[in-house]
């Protein structure tokens, strides 16, 4: 009988010690946003004041530590503060289309809804800072976790001076 020996790639050898050494504890891949200034501001205000728990889901920790962004459960509803304008909002972009574009109002707070595979895209409209999260199906109907961020929102992502009361 005789016995092969085969050689690995050293590429597959790292990307195998690479993916054994990842923590299964660590948080989801979250790319945090970069607001600077006053945004940055409202934005580290606000996730300082977001809920441990969202449509029942506790709040975790992302894979990068950031006061951008925040979490809740598995599979994880994502926050993140003081991302771009939606494409489809941004005039000149290849998906502008705010008339085709479907918007929800919850408490005080309007988002554009856009739906994604596995899930549902929030994002912040008529505030000087946009606000996203991300819903997973699981938590169908996608909206609830709104509601649960939405005083916070509401209390540190002022409204855009067009939709202010004025005083």
């Amino acid at each position: 009988m005789s016995s092969t020996v085969r050689r690995v790639p050293p590429v597959v050898c790292a990307v195998l010690i690479a993916t054994a050494c990842t923590s299964a504890d660590q948080g989801p891949r979250i790319e945090p946003p970069t607001p600077v200034g006053e945004a940055a501001d409202a934005c580290r205000a606000l996730t300082a004041d977001l809920p441990e728990r969202v449509d029942g889901a506790e709040r975790g920790e992302p894979d990068r530590e950031s006061p951008f962004t925040a979490v809740w459960g598995d599979p994880a509803i994502v926050l993140r503060c003081g991302v771009d304008e939606p494409q489809v909002l941004t005039p000149g972009s290849e998906t502008y289309d705010p008339v085709g574009a479907e918007f929800v109002g919850v408490n005080e707070v309007s988002w554009l809804l856009e739906e994604e595979s596995g899930g549902a895209r929030f994002t912040t409209v008529e505030r000087e800072v946009f606000v996203e999260m991300t819903v997973p199906d699981s938590y169908a109907p996608e909206v609830n976790p709104l509601l649960d961020v939405a005083t916070a929102i509401d209390g540190h992502i002022p409204l855009e001076a067009l939709y202010a009361d004025p005083e």
